[in-house]
């Protein structure tokens, strides 16, 4: 049903998460993320918001990746059906595939990435997704979109995909969480997006805002467009 890579750069503190799936709402129902505790993506056969959720809540509290994943999957009964991924505060990646989720599944975990999958037309998918991680872009985002569509382009998600959604927490910038919810090709309308909100006047008006190494920011002479 679902693809979903997370990475985390070392270097700058940058996480960064993309996900993209055959069915709606992929961003609503796979990733969350929050610069002071990490990134998950909870995905299946038979997904956990609450696995989504309680990520977060278990990495703000310091739980390591391993211990998060531990932590909400050993009392859930539907736990066979699901799929987990996560990075923690310290940048360490882990993930859980249920025995029971449509083949085929799994996960890789890297250094500094995990990339998760089910209903995939092959193991292959997979794969390809990893490939494009140490490739050199001018952007986390721009590094995103590429981990998509390879992955899209060793055929994906079996259904076709619907949706696609990424999120970047930069300590130097404010979020960025964007989503195409329904789209014939979600993925170049996720990339026409994201252009989008690096020009003005939205861009200008995030010079503003505040961010996790300036938190009490407000002093841009730009116009309020914001929310």
């Amino acid at each position: 049903m679902t693809f979903s890579v997370l990475t985390f750069d070392h270097k700058t503190g940058i996480y960064a998460g993309a996900a993209t799936t055959g069915s709606l709402c992929v961003g609503g129902w796979v990733l969350r993320g929050d610069i002071e505790s990490g990134l998950a993506a909870s995905q299946g056969t038979s997904p956990s918001t609450f696995w989504r959720d309680g990520a977060l809540r278990e990495m703000f509290n310091n739980k390591s990746s391993k211990e998060t994943i531990a932590n909400l999957t050993a009392e859930d009964l539907g736990r066979n059906k699901r799929q987990l991924s996560v990075i923690d505060k310290t940048g360490t990646p882990f993930a859980y595939t249920g025995e029971d989720s449509i083949p085929f599944s799994g996960h890789l975990v890297g250094k500094n990435f995990v990339i998760a999958g089910n209903m995939l037309s092959s193991a292959s998918v997979l794969d390809a997704m990893s490939a494009c991680i140490d490739k050199t872009y001018n952007s986390e985002a721009e590094k995103m979109l590429a981990i998509l569509k390879a992955g899209q382009g060793a055929g994906g998600d079996k259904r076709g995909i619907q949706s696609a959604a990424m999120i970047i927490l930069d300590p130097q910038k404010p979020p960025l969480d964007l989503r195409i919810d329904h789209h014939d090709n979600p993925i170049i309308a996720l990339e026409e997006l994201w252009k989008k909100s690096q020009r003005p006047p939205y861009s200008s008006w995030l010079e503003e805002v505040p961010v996790l190494n300036d938190r009490n920011r407000n002093n841009s002479p730009h116009k309020n467009t914001g929310s």
